[in-house]
């Protein structure tokens, strides 16, 4: 039997990696990987450079052994990135709520318009909608820096009309992009609709660049092969669905990184564990529990407010190789701050201004035990960290210290807030439903391309042995490869209006007043696995993860039913990699 081959490439805010890997069933082999610098100003670029140096790892037949791939899955942090440094686009965001509640509460940003008319619980108009202050407002958003727009409705899932209509009127009066909430999700909580839609409109343009991107290195490169994105839930989804739903996939770096220890380290099928992922721009936290990802209960969190997204239960904070450091005050009075922006390389890598990574050098030396082969070149993050401390009083020594203790002191809390959420609640894996003890991590997996110049600082810091598993700079590129493809759906039935609604695929069919919950189970997974089937994964086992039946009054006061179904496709990984793979690869590493 010929063996299948599947790429995976996960593009950081500092490297683009990738890796192929080989083989039939549940055992995966890994046949080579690359890391390469990501450009932001060219990422074609970054992914032609890192195909290139993969097929040269593959040696004379690299060419053609890649032309042989039959599925590329990517991750990125590039999305995230963006947000946790404040640069993704400006967004106009239009919300309507009707009488009794403010809309403007649950607004986001600088560019706020509030939209008079709403709908009740079940989607019937209360109050006409009024767009003339919206169409004024939108006609000065681009001149403003507005790059996209959102549109949000209370009860828009129920009946999409009123944000149809917003979303025409800004489109209309500005020529920018619109994201309707109701395309998103079907769920009935307003603040996180809110926050879905408005987070989908400020990464969609880096999203499909990104995409863009990719889709055309691949083409360079002679690999036809159906691509997928990481989801926030582990799971991987086709780029023509990923493009109409950035949001879906803003923490799919943190998601890549989860999947790509599941696939390398055994030892998460026991207890509780901690992941952290150290790239350049950014720290990525998740939990394993008993051998599966923890899922955040309440949908990802981002910027401090909850969307209506499933997701693992991570956190990603400014924190990373690149992570620029500034100080305040001087003397025994300066306070030294690690990220959270990063603005290029380290010193020891050509950079122009001093970071963690220049710290970690500083401190460790020319001789620095455990340290990785290449820490770029040390004198000039001494040469750098030497003048940062003159100008402020202190000795380059002293600096680095201060700045790896604020770098560490931000890890630990981000670590302890993760696990406290967490174990707020009763823990939900991707396994199962579990509550029978709390998740406290036992042991920390560490990957990321720093993971050796600080994996003791991290355990004397969290109290924890900490551990990078075999080839821990690619682990989610590996991740991304081995992940399964997944995607949800919800759907409504109102038996007094006769009425079924998808709003996710702006689907409504008409039912009778007898309509069941089990036939509206049964027509939600019918339509997923149709819809998956219509984007290149056919066959999807879908099952049903929500069902609820209310008994409510129709319009003329007779007794009906109000049905919410949501079904899904399980996240996984398609097995774990060989043993003695992962002993060559440790191999490798020290050679390298």
């Amino acid at each position: 039997m010929k063996e299948s081959a599947v790429l995976g490439i996960d593009a950081g805010g500092t490297h683009t990696d990738a890796v192929l890997i080989t083989g039939n069933g549940a055992n995966p082999r890994l046949a080579a990987a690359a890391k390469v610098k990501t450009r932001h100003n060219d990422l074609p670029a970054s992914v032609r450079e890192v195909l290139a140096a993969l097929a040269r790892e593959l040696g004379d037949a690299g060419a053609a052994f890649l032309a042989e791939v039959e599925r590329v899955t990517l991750g990125t942090t590039l999305a995230v990135n963006a947000l946790v440094q404040g640069r993704a686009d400006s967004v106009g965001l239009a919300l309507s709520a009707g009488p009794g509640l403010d809309p403007a509460r649950f607004g986001l940003g600088e560019h706020v318009c509030v939209v008079p008319g709403g709908l009740d619980h079940r989607g019937v108009e209360v109050s006409p909608l009024q767009t003339d202050e919206l169409t004024r407002r939108a006609a000065r958003w681009r001149d403003e820096g507005v790059a996209a727009v959102a549109c949000v409705g209370k009860f828009s899932p129920r009946n999409p009309a009123h944000e149809r209509a917003m979303g025409a009127a800004a489109v209309k009066a500005s020529s920018l992009p619109a994201t309707l909430g109701h395309r998103l999700s079907g769920r009935l909580n307003f603040p996180r609709r809110v926050a879905t839609a408005y987070y989908n409109a400020a990464v969609q343009r880096l999203h499909n660049d990104f995409l863009d991107a990719v889709e055309a290195a691949l083409a360079d490169a002679g690999i036809h092969a159906a691509t997928r994105l990481l989801k926030a839930d582990g799971g991987a989804v086709p780029t023509s669905l990923s493009r109409r739903e950035p949001v879906q996939s803003i923490l799919s770096g943190p998601a890549a990184s989860v999947m790509g220890v599941m696939a390398l380290c055994p030892e998460t099928e026991q207890g509780c564990s901690l992941l952290l992922d150290m790239g350049g721009t950014t720290t990525d936290m998740a939990l394993f529990f008993d051998g599966s990802p923890v899922i955040d209960r309440d949908g990802m969190l981002l910027q401090g407010r909850r969307t209506l997204v499933r997701a693992l239960a991570s956190t990603s904070i400014g924190v990373g190789g690149d992570s620029l450091l500034s100080v305040d005050d001087s003397g025994r009075e300066a306070r030294v701050r690690t990220g959270p922006l990063r603005e290029g390389p380290a010193l020891a890598f050509g950079g122009a201004r001093p970071t963690l990574l220049d710290a970690l050098n500083v401190l460790d030396g020319e001789a620095a035990p455990g340290a990785s082969a290449d820490r770029g070149d040390m004198a000039a993050s001494r040469e750098g960290l030497a003048a940062l401390a003159a100008a402020h009083g202190l000795d380059a020594r002293a600096l680095a210290q201060k700045a790896v203790d604020d770098a560490l002191a931000q890890v630990a809390l981000a670590a302890r807030e993760l696990v406290e959420a967490v174990n707020a609640r009763p823990i939900y894996t991707l396994a199962a439903l579990k509550a029978v003890r709390e998740a406290r991590p036992e042991r920390v997996w560490l990957v990321g391309g720093p993971a050796d110049c600080i994996r003791e600082r991290l355990g004397a810091v969290l109290g924890l042995p900490v551990t990078s598993p075999p080839h821990a700079a690619v682990a989610n590129a590996v991740g991304a490869a081995l992940t399964l493809p997944t995607a949800g759906l919800e759907i409504y039935a109102d038996t007094g209006r006769g009425l079924l609604r998808a709003p996710a695929l702006d689907l409504e069919e008409r039912i009778s007043k007898g309509y069941t919950l089990d036939a509206a189970e049964r027509r939600a997974g019918e339509l997923l696995a149709a819809h998956l089937a219509a984007e290149g994964v056919p066959d999807a086992a879908v099952e049903v993860v929500e069902a609820d039946l209310f008994a409510t009054l129709d319009d003329g006061g007779y007794g009906s039913k109000d049905i919410r179904v949501a079904c899904q496709v399980v996240p996984g990984i398609a097995g774990r990699l060989w043993l003695e793979d992962l002993r060559q690869l440790v191999d490798q590493g020290r050679q390298a």
